[in-house]
């Protein structure tokens, strides 16, 4: 009976062992995405891209907005003193234009998601193969890119937004 307790704690001390030695080769790492997509000179670069492509149409839609506010003001002001038929047809003129402009505005929103996607799209596939040679350089067993909570010298963001900025340039 004790040759098989001291056999079973024997075993129990090289498991411990190997566990251990285990533990310490286990290199883990975290890259947190926000921030490359705030910092990183190519999502830089892409939100700039989306800012020139869109404000034309930006200033169209606020250009419209005041337009209609201004339109609705009037009518206000002046509605008292129309008849009735005027005060109809202005009113209907003033729901179309605003239906116009609740059209254009959507479209605009969902034109603007679908390219925000597709840049921020591109730029994490760009992070992405940049993390990948960063773990193999520095012979990382796991990246991770959510966490609840990560220990900052597992962070390897800066390293993944510098090689991101150099090779864009």
């Amino acid at each position: 009976m004790k040759k098989m307790y001291r056999t079973l704690a024997v075993s129990a001390l090289l498991g411990g062992l190997a566990l251990t030695t285990y533990a310490q080769e286990f290199k883990a790492g975290f890259v947190n995405t926000d921030r490359i997509f705030r910092e990183a000179s190519s999502a830089k670069a892409a939100q700039s891209k989306l800012e020139q492509e869109f404000s034309k149409r930006e200033r169209e839609l606020i250009a419209a907005s005041n337009q209609l506010k201004s339109a609705s003001e009037a009518f206000e002001r002046d509605a008292p003193t129309m008849s009735e038929s005027q005060r109809l047809a202005k009113q209907r003129a003033l729901v179309e234009q605003d239906r116009d402009f609740q059209r254009k505005s959507r479209e605009f929103q969902e034109d603007l998601s679908v390219r925000k996607n597709e840049e921020l799209a591109r730029v994490l596939e760009q992070a992405n193969r940049v993390v990948q040679q960063v773990a193999e350089k520095e012979k990382y067993d796991i990246i991770l890119q959510e966490a609840v909570y990560v220990n900052p010298k597992h962070d390897i963001t800066d390293k993944v937004i510098k090689a991101l900025n150099d090779g864009s340039k």
